[in-house]
């Protein structure tokens, strides 16, 4: 299992809980706005595993759980193995992922190792390709996606949107593809250094659009946010 980069105190990365995010190398895809470009090309120094299981120990008064994000996690080997430690001293698990590894993502649940889940969903799944970089096929993005509003965990469901990327009827079908769904969240889109195509390639959506984005589509799920 590795381990790139860490954010010691994170209180919006699990919804309710103080949680330390832990950052693992690679992607199998190449977003061009994602954000953590460093993760997804490998970049960082790693950190032993047993630095950061005492590392959590020093602050288990402090912290509740533990957020597994990347990069891509579910392309790690040994993340179940790492994830039962993090359970054994009694931390909550949160899993950030692509979904692109259902079967991964269903043997962790099988097993009780995580506690909550968040899936990006990078746009209608017939834009998929275009979004991710890369060719993908889209069945286990919909196999994951049906995992998880199956599973008996609390989880969410979230897309990054840039006014380049995605429209407004992009983001109705996305809303249509996961309807019913426990919690969906529209993340606008934030510019930064660290983005994979470069600072100033994309744009956000001003709050007005947003607003009656979700005056059409909030009420598809049980609980619904921008961010």
């Amino acid at each position: 299992m590795k381990v790139i980069g860490i954010e010691k105190s994170s209180f919006i990365d699990y919804p309710g809980k103080i949680c330390t995010v832990y950052f693992t190398p690679g992607c199998n895809f190449r977003c061009a706005y994602c954000h953590n470009s460093p993760a997804v090309m490998g970049k960082g120094e790693l950190i032993k595993e047993e630095e950061i299981l005492l590392y959590l120990e020093k602050r288990k008064k402090f912290v509740d759980a533990v957020c597994i994000s990347g990069g891509e996690p579910t392309l790690q080997q040994g993340l179940d193995l790492f994830i039962k430690k993090l359970k054994s001293k009694g931390f909550f698990v949160k899993l950030d992922t692509n979904g692109t590894n259902p079967d991964i993502l269903q043997k962790l649940l099988d097993k009780k190792l995580i506690d909550y889940v968040a899936m990006d969903i990078k746009g209608p799944l017939y834009k998929y390709s275009l979004l991710a970089g890369i060719e993908v096929a889209v069945e286990p993005i919909k196999e994951s996606i049906n995992i998880i509003k199956n599973s008996k965990i609390d989880y969410e469901f979230r897309t990054t949107i840039c006014k380049e990327l995605l429209s407004p009827n992009d983001i109705r079908d996305i809303a249509n593809l996961l309807k019913g769904s426990k919690a969906y969240y529209l993340q606008n889109f934030k510019d930064g250094d660290t983005i994979l195509a470069g600072k100033g390639k994309f744009t956000p959506y001003n709050m007005k659009e947003l607003k009656l984005i979700e005056k059409e589509i909030k009420d598809y799920f049980v609980k619904f946010d921008i961010r």
